[in-house]
């Protein structure tokens, strides 16, 4: 497959996994009854497959090794704290201040990993 075209299905992903979190957040704060309906518990974990599968391609599709580009083991270290953070800002938090304190975790995470994707460049903001 293209490149360029897996590059622009995986960035899609990130909008629409992004975007679907911070509205389940959303709800999460106000106890929508939204957030138990059936599409809202299935329709994330699709995206986010398509996501995963559209990284593993871009990096196949790259010829990418990972010891080679450590940009993309730190994404990955980053995705499994942002996955916890927002966990905990989902469901597990127990009190306002927590939930909101996860929260901004979650998308300050969020942030640096699309950073990293961007500079290509874990450390970036040290150069």
């Amino acid at each position: 497959m293209n490149y360029l075209l897996i590059k622009y299905i995986h960035v899609l992903c990130v909008i629409l996994s992004f975007s679907l979190f911070i509205l389940r957040l959303r709800w999460s704060f106000v106890n929508a009854s939204m957030l138990e309906k059936r599409w809202v518990k299935v329709i994330p974990h699709m995206i986010d497959t398509a996501l995963l599968f559209s990284a593993i391609s871009l990096v196949i599709a790259g010829s990418w090794a990972l010891v080679d580009h450590p940009w993309i083991l730190m994404k990955i270290a980053a995705l499994l704290l942002y996955i916890i953070l927002g966990s905990f800002a989902l469901k597990r938090a127990k009190t306002l201040s927590s939930k909101i304190t996860f929260s901004a975790l979650s998308v300050a995470v969020f942030a640096y990993i699309v950073s990293i994707a961007n500079a290509k460049e874990p450390l970036w903001f040290l150069m």
